[in-house]
């Protein structure tokens, strides 16, 4: 590693070898923070006048987002979802007060016991024969736009960064899964009066570099994995794009970024699902009754 940043010759604070880029802390900051305002920019987001709801996790990628853009004046607000998760929830819990003692923006706290009766450890149990990541993800992505709609945002940012929109890319290659690829975006688009637009604005920025923009700002985030993560099949493929990245730096930035040029040039953009309201909860679905009510034993 070079042990002094290119821009100003301090010593170094990290390197990033995907670019051949050694960089002071002031200098990474400014540059990590330049990255995520061009993506919004570029990708047309959301703007200053717009209300942001960010899906908050604990984790350093949606703490770093949520910092970065209270930093740069927009106009947002986080969602804290608590799923119960025994002591790894207790753990983020304590994190999320020191979230909140560090960043000044309203965060929302939702607690699915609260509200369903139900912890997510017990839905787990409930549907063995899917991967617990799948059922946390089929009640988060319902939860974050429901809240989103009732508490008047514009658009939902997730922190959703390379390392993650890489690993689904690469699963969806991997079964040559065309209307997945279709769909994949960095942008989700409103599509229903009940559906609020999805943005990831830390899409071309790593996990290694998300760590260590967190740890540069001084900012709280929980280190460990969720416990019932393992086995998850992305978790699989991430390891296999890590490997490709240590034998060849940037090879993850230039998979994801050709993506999009082979999808504009062969695929073009997925058509809007024909979506009609649950006849449980009526939120938008392509089936009569939504995943979320079907996990919830309401179908």
């Amino acid at each position: 590693m070079p042990k002094r940043c290119k821009v100003c010759g301090r010593e170094a604070y990290v390197y990033l070898p995907q670019h051949n880029l050694a960089l002071c802390k002031e200098h990474f900051t400014e540059r990590h923070e330049r990255v995520v305002l061009e993506t919004i920019r570029r990708y047309g987001m959301f703007s200053r006048q717009d209300r942001v709801m960010v899906a908050l996790s604990g984790g350093k990628d949606s703490v770093g987002l949520l910092w970065t853009l209270k930093k740069h004046g927009f106009k947002v607000f986080a969602l804290f979802i608590d799923l119960g998760m025994g002591a790894h929830q207790e753990r983020v819990n304590r994190v999320i007060e020191r979230v909140a003692e560090r960043i000044d923006v309203q965060i929302v706290r939702y607690s699915l016991r609260e509200h369903y009766g139900v912890t997510a450890p017990e839905l787990f149990r409930r549907h063995r024969r899917r991967h617990p990541c799948s059922v946390c993800g089929t009640v988060k992505r319902y939860l974050i736009n429901k809240l989103a709609l009732e508490l008047g945002a514009e658009v939902v940012a997730t922190g959703h960064h390379l390392d993650d929109e890489a690993s689904v890319l690469l699963s969806n290659v991997l079964r040559w899964d065309d209307e997945y690829l279709r769909r994949q975006s960095l942008v989700l688009p409103k599509t229903h009066p009940k559906l609020v637009k999805k943005v990831k604005p830390l899409a071309f920025l790593t996990d290694r570099e998300m760590r260590a923009y967190a740890e540069a700002e001084g900012l709280p985030y929980v280190a460990e994995e969720c416990p019932f993560s393992k086995g998850a099949r992305l978790k699989a493929i991430a390891e296999v794009l890590d490997e490709l990245e240590r034998v060849s730096p940037g090879a993850k930035l230039q998979f994801y970024k050709n993506f999009y040029k082979f999808k504009e040039k062969y695929l073009g953009e997925a058509e809007p699902p024909q979506l009609r309201e649950c006849r449980v909860c009526g939120m938008p679905t392509t089936s009569e009754v939504c995943a979320f009510c079907r996990i919830m034993g309401k179908g």
